[in-house]
C-alpha cells in the first residue's frame, strides 16, 4: 500500500485472492485472518449442516465414524428433511451463504469429478440472484463511481429490474439529445470486502485440504479455488466486462442472428456500468417465446451457431451462456448479456477443434 491508499498488484494468479483482500481490507495479520477464516468456515459448516449438506444422509453410512459425530454436534438433522436431492440441499445451502458461496457452487458445477455427477447437475441450477439492495444507495454509487451526480448522467433512474450476487441492473434513461434508454449495472457495496473474505477462507481451506488429504491433492482443490479467485477479480471490475461486450460486439457486428448491446463508456467505470436497453424475452421463458411466434428450435440452432462462431472464427467467446443472460428481441435475433466470464483462444486451439 502506498502514501495515496492505492494498493498494487504484480501477484502470481495464486495469489490473486490476497490481491483482491488487501484491495478491500488492507493488512491483516497472519494470526488474526486465520482466526477470522476458521470463524467464518465454522459458520458455514452448520449452515451446511442445518440443510443436511455438509454430510449428506445418504452418504453418512459409508462415512469414517469421526465424520458421522461431526453430523450429529453440528445437527445437520435439523432441516433438509423435505425429501430434497443432496446436491439440491447443497444448492440451497450454498445460496444461503452469499455471493462467493454461488460462485463456488457455479464453479462446482464444472468439476463432477470432484464432487460427483448428480450433485454437479443439481448446482448448475443454482440461482445467481439475491435480494436488491436500495435505489438511493445505488445512485451514490454512481456518483462515486462516474464522479458526476446522477442527474448529470440520467434524466430517469428506475428501480432495479434484476439482482445477482456481485450487482443489480437499474433501467434508466441518459441526459442525451435524443435520450436514449439504458440498463445501468452497478456493484453492491462493500461486495469486494466480502469476496476477498470468503476467498480467504476458501483458500485457508483448500491448503488444508491439500496438506493432509492426498485425494484432496489429486483433486487439486487449490486450483478450484484459483478459479474462482480469478474470475472474482474480473468480475469485479466492470471496465473489463465492458471492454470484453465491446470487443465481442465488434466481432459479431455482422451476424444476423445474434448481437451485443453497445457499451456506453461515458457511463460506465469500475463499478459501474452502462449499456443501451434491450427489449426482449429471455429464453428461459419457452411459453413466452412461442407465444410471440418465435421458432425455438431456430433459436437453439441460433445458440449453438452463435458460440461456435465465436469460440472457432474469432478465439473470443462469451463463456457465460445459459438462459439467464440470453434474450430474443423483436427481430428475433437473439441477444446476449452479462459479459463478466469470457473465453480466448489462440490459433492453434481453434485449428484444433475445428478439425
Amino acid at each position: 500500500r502506498d502514501v495515496t491508499g492505492v494498493q498494487t498488484c504484480a501477484l502470481p494468479i495464486s495469489k490473486i485472492g490476497n490481491c483482491i483482500r488487501f484491495r478491500s481490507s488492507g493488512f491483516r495479520h497472519p494470526m488474526i485472518r486465520t482466526l477470522s477464516n476458521i470463524r467464518r468456515l465454522v459458520h458455514a459448516a452448520r449452515v451446511l449442516a442445518r440443510h443436511d449438506a455438509l454430510v449428506p444422509r445418504e452418504y453418512a453410512a459409508a462415512m469414517p465414524f469421526s465424520l458421522r459425530v461431526m453430523r450429529r454436534i453440528l445437527g445437520s438433522r435439523q432441516t433438509g428433511g423435505d425429501g430434497a436431492a443432496a446436491g439440491v440441499r447443497l444448492s440451497r445451502a450454498l445460496e444461503s451463504l452469499g455471493p462467493a458461496y454461488i460462485k463456488l457452487g457455479q464453479v462446482l458445477a464444472t468439476r463432477p469429478d470432484l464432487i460427483g455427477g448428480d450433485v454437479a447437475s443439481a448446482l448448475e441450477t443454482l440461482q445467481d440472484s439475491l435480494p436488491p439492495f436500495a435505489t438511493d444507495v445505488a445512485k451514490a454509487q454512481v456518483e462515486i463511481a462516474l464522479g458526476k451526480p446522477v442527474t448529470e448522467l440520467f434524466s430517469a433512474f428506475g428501480e432495479p429490474v434484476a439482482a445477482a450476487s456481485i450487482a443489480q441492473v437499474h433501467e434508466a434513461e441518459t441526459t442525451n439529445d435524443p435520450p436514449r434508454r439504458v440498463a445501468v449495472k452497478v456493484l453492491r457495496p462493500g461486495i469486494e470486502r466480502q469476496f476477498a473474505e470468503d476467498l480467504s477462507a476458501f483458500a485457508f481451506a483448500a491448503g488444508l485440504a491439500e496438506r493432509f488429504s492426498s485425494e484432496a491433492r489429486r483433486l487439486r482443490v487449490t486450483a478450484v479455488v484459483d478459479t474462482l479467485a480469478t474470475s472474482v477479480a474480473l468480475e469485479l471490475d466492470l471496465r473489463m466486462e465492458a471492454a470484453a461486450a465491446s470487443e465481442l460486439r465488434d466481432n459479431t457486428r455482422s451476424d444476423e442472428d445474434f448481437r451485443v448491446p453497445e457499451v456506453d463508456w461515458d457511463r460506465t467505470g469500475e463499478r459501474v456500468m452502462t449499456a443501451e436497453w434491450i427489449d426482449g424475452i429471455g429464453v428461459r421463458d419457452g411459453a413466452a417465446i412461442t407465444a410471440a411466434g418465435y421458432d425455438r428450435s431456430s433459436i437453439a440452432v441460433a445458440v449453438i451457431r452463435s458460440f461456435l462462431t465465436q469460440a472457432l472464427r474469432d478465439g473470443f467467446f462469451h463463456a457465460d451462456m445459459h438462459q439467464g443472460n440470453l434474450f430474443v428481441d423483436r427481430q428475433g435475433r437473439l441477444v446476449a448479456v452479462d459479459f463478466g466470464i469470457m473465453g480466448r483462444l489462440d490459433p492453434e486451439m481453434r485449428r484444433f477443434l475445428a478439425e
